[in-house]
């Protein structure tokens, strides 16, 4: 069975001007009318069923014309009522084309207000002339109501206003939370694995005449640095064009990822606890973190030793990883650590950077398991690396 709503508005429009044809003359409810003045000169004739006919056709202009059919509605009304026939249910156009036009006239709607004001003050004035009997008090009160129906329309339409002003900016924020993730983990992408290849390039070229075989290890480093990278830059433009699903680096291990720093020349004692580790948004961010850390050593501390604990229990996943000699006073507040914090913030987990007495770098993240399960399916904020800051 078709419903009502997927019709075209245009048709439920006709279909709901037929209607107000066909109750026009159903006995007992043809008399159910509007009606201004009670002038009652003459009986029904030919001339007022064109003007009963004209009133309910007219609604099927209501929303693509409200004004125009604001205008028939209540010239067809304004002759039917100064002609004095009886108040027929057609009547009832008027208050739906004042309603129509308070909810979908889109330009001039002062104007075309005071218009219908002016109109309407006319209509009383010439149905006292003609000797109507209604007091200033009826007119108002009628007047009262016609304007009620307008406003009824204007509320309705300020509401659907608001609403799809309120969708929009969901769906800027949307788009603009979404471009933000991907260009935080483009970051994470693009620093790791450069300054490892910057890295492996320095070291080459240290080694290429005293260590020969070295020196080419450390080139084929870079190789796999520069075509891991390439991998995820792949699988985010693939994100953005909407054709490929992200896939998590998590997936590789984070036993690879510290070999790849070791052969880099960063000294880095490294153990994985409990198990096994948590996959989707929440094993990305436990990656994202130990390669933030490590490419933070890297970079601010070349050759000191590092060392990774990440311990999988029920309730969470703790990390820890402490770089020696790398703190020289408080980190700077920069991309790195702020994208860090981020991306744990969205797992409501808990996370702190700070240098030690010793002059140590020190960094504890811990994601808890439930919250992370709950969001598997969403992607969290990325985060970006840069050094202490």
């Amino acid at each position: 069975m078709l419903r009502w709503r997927s019709l075209d508005p245009m048709l439920r429009d006709a279909a709901g001007a037929a209607l107000l044809i066909v109750a026009a003359f159903v006995p007992g409810v043809a008399e159910l009318g509007l009606e201004v003045g009670e002038l009652h000169l003459r009986a029904d004739d030919r001339i007022s069923l064109a003007l009963l006919l004209a009133q309910a056709a007219a609604l099927v202009l209501r929303r693509r014309r409200p004004v125009l059919c604001l205008a028939l509605v209540a010239a067809a009304f304004a002759a039917h009522q100064l002609a004095g026939y009886p108040p027929t249910v057609a009547g009832l156009a008027l208050l739906v084309a004042l309603y129509s036009a308070g909810a979908h006239q889109e330009r001039r709607r002062r104007e075309a207000a005071a218009t219908a004001s002016l109109a309407y003050a006319a209509l009383a004035v010439a149905l006292h002339l003609r000797g109507s009997a209604e007091r200033m008090i009826d007119f108002v009160t009628f007047f009262a109501v016609l304007a009620a129906c307008w406003a009824a329309g204007s509320w309705v339409r300020a509401r659907q206003a608001e609403e799809q002003r309120r969708r929009r900016e969901s769906v800027g924020a949307a788009i603009t939370a979404e471009r933000a993730r991907i260009a935080r983990e483009l970051h994470d992408v693009v620093t790791h694995h450069v300054t490892a290849m910057v890295v492996q390039s320095d070291t080459a070229g240290l080694l290429v005449g005293p260590q020969p075989d070295r020196a080419v290890e450390a080139v084929a480093a870079v190789s796999r640095s520069g075509r891991e990278a390439l991998t995820e830059l792949r699988v985010l433009l693939g994100v953005l064009e909407g054709g490929l699903d992200e896939r998590t680096p998590a997936a590789s291990g984070l036993a690879d990822l510290v070999d790849r720093m070791r052969r880099a020349g960063q000294p880095v004692d490294f153990a994985e606890e409990g198990g096994p580790g948590p996959d989707g948004g929440l094993g990305l961010a436990v990656h994202r973190v130990v390669q933030e850390c490590l490419t933070n050593a890297v970079r601010h501390a070349r050759g000191r030793p590092t060392r990774v604990l990440v311990r999988h229990d029920g309730d969470g996943t703790a990390i820890e990883v402490v770089t020696a000699g790398s703190s020289r006073g408080e980190p700077r507040p920069g991309r790195g650590l702020t994208g860090l914090r981020e991306r744990i913030k969205v797992f409501g987990g808990t996370f702190d950077a700070a240098g030690g007495p010793e002059g140590d770098f020190r960094v504890r993240a811990w994601l808890p398991r439930s919250r992370a399960e709950a969001s598997s399916s969403a992607s969290p904020s990325g985060s970006g690396a840069g050094g202490h800051g």
